[in-house]
């Protein structure tokens, strides 16, 4: 096979990512930890971390230029119900990139999940090779997600869901436009934290019955501008006797 005589843009930043041997920026997530791991603990109104510009900003560009058309709903799992409108999600191997789909199993490896349990203090950690539910998202303007609470248990193997992950893809974000990730009490009297949704920031946050979180109100972005993200979710083969419950879907609130 001939090579290329001269290299794309893509393809230096694969090689410099290549030469560090990961996806994964191990260093700089090792030397906040014993910080982060803190934050996480004492995080209100429930344990959640918010990191921004963890991730290679170069590599992440070239994600999201490689981010599916969402514009259209081929290839795409849809969601236009009351709570969770025009929203587009879809974890396929043949609808996502070579580069998204080895940076999501970057994700899931075994190396990125011990360093999770040892920020989150959840241990046994189990990726879902599937993406049910995750993969990546995308809402479209005047889309919404209802403040929620997530599905407890996997839908094929049991398995009791305990962490999400979602890394932010958008560049230019204005306030303005809303879709900040709101995360609420357990009363449900507010919203206690607001995350604008902006490019290369990632947050993670334990999932429980009383995990309350969504961005309620319809996006006032422009025609042209989609709100993207990639979602991980992470589960454990038991979890803490105070969190357990009946299985159960996503449970929606009125608000």
């Amino acid at each position: 096979m001939k090579l290329p005589r001269l290299l794309t843009d893509k393809q230096r930043c694969l090689l410099r990512i290549a030469e560090q041997d990961s996806f994964i920026p191990h260093a700089t997530l090792n030397a906040g930890l014993a910080k982060w791991q803190q934050q996480y603990q004492s995080a209100q109104p429930f344990p959640h971390i918010c990191l921004d510009n963890v991730f290679d900003r170069e590599l992440l560009q070239h994600i999201a230029r490689d981010f599916p058309d969402a514009s259209h709903q081929q290839g795409w799992d849809t969601y236009r119900k009351e709570n969770e409108w025009l929203k587009n999600a879809t974890g396929q191997d043949a609808r996502i990139s070579f580069l998204i789909r080895h940076f999501l199993y970057a994700l899931n490896s075994r190396s990125f999940l011990a360093w999770l349990e040892q920020l989150t203090g959840i241990k046994g950690l189990i990726p879902d090779t599937e993406f049910i539910g995750g993969g990546l998202h995308a809402t479209l303007p005047g889309g919404k997600l209802g403040i929620h609470a997530d599905f407890n248990k996997h839908q094929r193997n049991g398995l009791d869901r305990r962490l999400n992950l979602l890394l932010y893809l958008n560049q230019g974000w204005q306030e303005q436009w809303g879709g900040a990730l709101e995360l609420w009490d357990q009363a449900l009297t507010g919203c206690q934290q607001k995350i604008f949704p902006v490019f290369n920031r990632m947050v993670i946050f334990s999932t429980t019955d009383f995990s309350f979180h969504g961005h309620p109100q319809p996006l006032n972005c422009p025609d042209n501008v989609i709100r993207k993200s990639i979602a991980l979710y992470y589960y454990s083969n038991g979890r803490p006797q105070s969190e357990v419950s009946e299985s159960h879907l996503t449970n929606y609130q009125t608000i």
